[in-house]
């Protein structure tokens, strides 16, 4: 069992307090199924100065496949970050080598033999998800909290599993007008609220675990990589959002995204 984790990457820069790590909707994502014992790829591309170096790095040493991570000339993206007590604040966003990312024949290729390819809003492999669907992949996409996007409806027919973050009250009349357009299984997080899933035929609700919290970043991105693995391990939804749950809340208690793993 393989996964596949193709769009964006960066690095997180809290300048005030002197503190960075390498982060981005897939990174996240990966580093965190790698743990769960998954072999997860990342498909991108980084900068060739040091930020870039780290990144590849931090995730060689994680244990996740690099061999589709490029390298291209420019910096690598920058997110400048702020804490507002134990919340995030996200301050100027540099894209750098992202800006013009573009996914070669020869990446759709490799991340469709992975037995899940995962992807999210900003992470510009949304023009190739026909092409990943038609090679036969099972697509998980993370939109966020742009559930009203025009990427929403010209993409979920594309997409197996797909993720939202938006508000209790809002969810269930969403969640089934959205599964109508194609998902097999839609989400939406509540953050400290919890999660609700719809299959097409029940809701599916979980709250959330006791959690310490250093830093909210990451923690969607946890959640998802929890719910994905009990997915590919043949569980039903309500044990998949007791897993994201579980992850989302062991990375909420450290400042980084994911829990680093011990040397």
């Amino acid at each position: 069992m393989k996964v596949a984790a193709i769009g964006d990457n960066c690095m997180d820069v809290y300048s005030r307090i002197g503190r960075q790590y390498p982060t981005g909707n897939v990174v996240d994502f990966a580093v965190n199924m790698q743990q769960l014992g998954i072999p997860t790829s990342v498909v991108s591309v980084t900068g060739n100065d040091e930020y870039g170096q780290l990144m590849m790095q931090t995730l060689k040493d994680e244990g996740v496949d690099i061999s589709h991570l490029h390298v291209g000339e420019g910096p690598t993206a920058i997110t400048y970050m702020d804490m507002n007590g134990k919340d995030r604040v996200h301050g100027d966003y540099l894209e750098g080598v992202l800006s013009t990312l573009v996914f070669s024949p020869e990446d759709i290729e490799f991340a469709s033999r992975h037995d899940l390819v995962h992807t999210a809003f900003w992470g510009k492999a949304d023009q190739n998800l026909e092409q990943l669907r038609a090679n036969g992949a099972i697509i998980s996409f993370d939109y966020a909290t742009k559930f009203d996007d025009p990427m929403v409806q010209r993409t979920l027919h594309l997409v197996d599993y797909a993720f939202f973050s938006l508000s209790r009250q809002d969810a269930p009349d969403f969640l089934k007008t959205t599964w109508q357009m194609g998902p097999k299984v839609v989400v939406a997080t509540f953050g400290s609220e919890g999660s609700l899933a719809y299959d097409g035929k029940d809701f599916h609700s979980f709250g959330v675990y006791p959690a310490v919290v250093e830093n909210t970043v990451g923690a969607g991105d946890a959640f998802i990589a929890g719910f994905m693995y009990s997915i590919l391990h043949g569980s039903n939804i309500l044990r998949a959002l007791d897993s994201g749950a579980r992850i989302a809340a062991s990375v909420v208690e450290t400042f980084e995204p994911w829990v680093k793993t011990k040397s």
